[in-house]
């Protein structure tokens, strides 16, 4: 397979904002007996401020994923996540963040399908061989449905956290439209979506089968997807964990509408799309596993086929609460949390070094920081928190940072040295600790 090689984007150098400064000053003293850990911390708190953010001519903001050159519409939101709580009183924030949500809502607008863009329309692509509608936009044009989950959702937060609607412009009403009109369309793939995605010579899951429409599909009122976060292609393509996003941003997005927009039509509509999933959810992703009892499955394809099993990358069934589905305290969420963290999740892993989730995105044997931050940020209990915290702080190799997957006997042997996503997640975890006052107990 062939891809352009492409030269690093020139990012320019970026202050750091106040608030983030503020923050690394408290951790200072806050982590100051746990001298790894904070020097950690202040490496992975700014780490996409400094090394994935470009400030644009037209006032929006492009950030890249770190080592590939181009903006994911999913990660751009994680990498930023934990600075929306600061964004309040701090102006230069506000502004990176609302330009970033501006800038996904251009992008959404060029195509709802594509999961990664470029800076400019410079016709840079993964593969430029993809056979689809590319554009000289899209990076990448894998239909990912929790792709547009992401910048509504965070755009949902930033006015919540901020009190600011400025976002809230005619682009995002057009991008909240297109957004609604795609899930309907999806919702009936077979029958009415436009889109098909291949890739040849290349491994089964970066493509999609069936002369790229996929493996037939029933109806069951949720959302069709392509491939799933982690960019791999759905085994069965009703992905419960992106279904669930889209339910719990319907709700965010209804309150938008109708006090924004003053929409109620909208609203109303947007209500009975989250009705039709929910109740594919219940009928459909739901197993009573003789062990663990009612569980929620990864995927299914409404014939009765699905899968049993959790991916590194959010969403995730690790994930429900955290994208706000359900709470952590929900019963079948718990008993799915104690499913994929055994062995009877295909995708769990135990070694030397580490315990935790995976992929079939990476090798087996292979951990994802992501996924044990998340597990952090899931956690029911302190305890679980805190050694999650430690699991983290002693697998970085040395680096000072996260990675993506690392081998659980040997943390050295690793995937991806920058991967400001995974920075991200594992400074949002260390923040949460800071402000419940975990590490003074410690």
């Amino acid at each position: 397979m062939e891809h352009f090689r492409l030269p690093k984007i020139d990012l320019g150098s970026m202050t750091v904002p106040q608030g983030v400064k503020q923050v690394l000053a408290a951790a200072e003293k806050k982590l100051a007996h746990r001298s790894k850990l904070l020097a950690q911390f202040a490496n992975c708190f700014p780490n996409t401020l400094e090394t994935t953010t470009k400030r644009m001519g037209d006032g929006t903001t492009f950030i890249i994923t770190g080592d590939i050159p181009a903006m994911w519409l999913r990660d751009s939101v994680e990498q930023v996540r934990h600075y929306v709580p600061l964004a309040k009183e701090d102006a230069e924030l506000r502004s990176i963040i609302g330009g970033l949500i501006r800038r996904q809502m251009f992008y959404i607008l060029k195509d709802p399908y594509a999961n990664a863009f470029n800076e400019g329309p410079n016709d840079w692509h993964w593969d430029a061989n993809d056979e689809t509608e590319m554009s000289p936009w899209v990076w990448e044009r894998k239909f990912e449905l929790d792709s547009i989950c992401f910048p509504m959702q965070l755009s949902y937060m930033y006015w919540k956290e901020t009190g600011h609607t400025d976002i809230f412009d005619e682009n995002f009403r057009k991008a909240m439209r297109a957004a609604v009109d795609l899930w309907k369309v999806e919702q009936r793939h077979g029958e009415r979506s436009p889109y098909t995605f291949m890739r040849r010579n290349c491994p089964a899951i970066d493509t999609l089968r069936n002369e790229g429409k996929g493996m037939p599909v029933n109806y069951t009122g949720m959302i069709w997807s392509g491939f799933r976060a982690s960019d791999d292609a759905c085994d069965f393509h009703y992905n419960i964990p992106s279904n669930m996003f889209v339910v719990a941003v319907l709700r965010q997005l209804r309150e938008i509408a109708k006090y924004v927009f003053r929409d109620e039509r909208f609203a109303a509509e947007m209500e009975k799309l989250e009705e039709e999933i929910e109740h594919g959810i219940r009928l459909y992703g739901i197993h009573n596993h003789p062990q663990y009892g009612p569980i929620y499955v990864f995927e299914t394809d409404g014939f009765g086929n699905y899968c049993l099993m959790d991916d590194a990358g959010t969403p995730s069934l690790m994930s429900i609460p955290y994208i706000g589905y359900t709470s952590v305290d929900d019963l079948i969420y718990q008993n799915t949390r104690k499913f994929i963290l055994s062995k009877d999740n295909p995708y769990y892993f135990e070694g030397k070094a580490a315990k935790g989730i995976g992929s079939p995105h990476t090798p087996p044997d292979y951990v994802w920081h992501l996924a044990l931050s998340m597990q952090g940020l899931t956690a029911s209990s302190d305890t679980e928190m805190m050694e999650m915290i430690e699991l983290l702080e002693a697998t970085d190799a040395g680096t000072g940072f996260m990675h993506e997957g690392f081998h659980a006997d040997d943390p050295a042997i690793f995937t991806r040295p920058w991967f400001a996503w995974s920075n991200s997640m594992f400074a949002m975890l260390v923040y949460k600790a800071m402000e419940r006052g975990l590490f003074e107990q410690a």
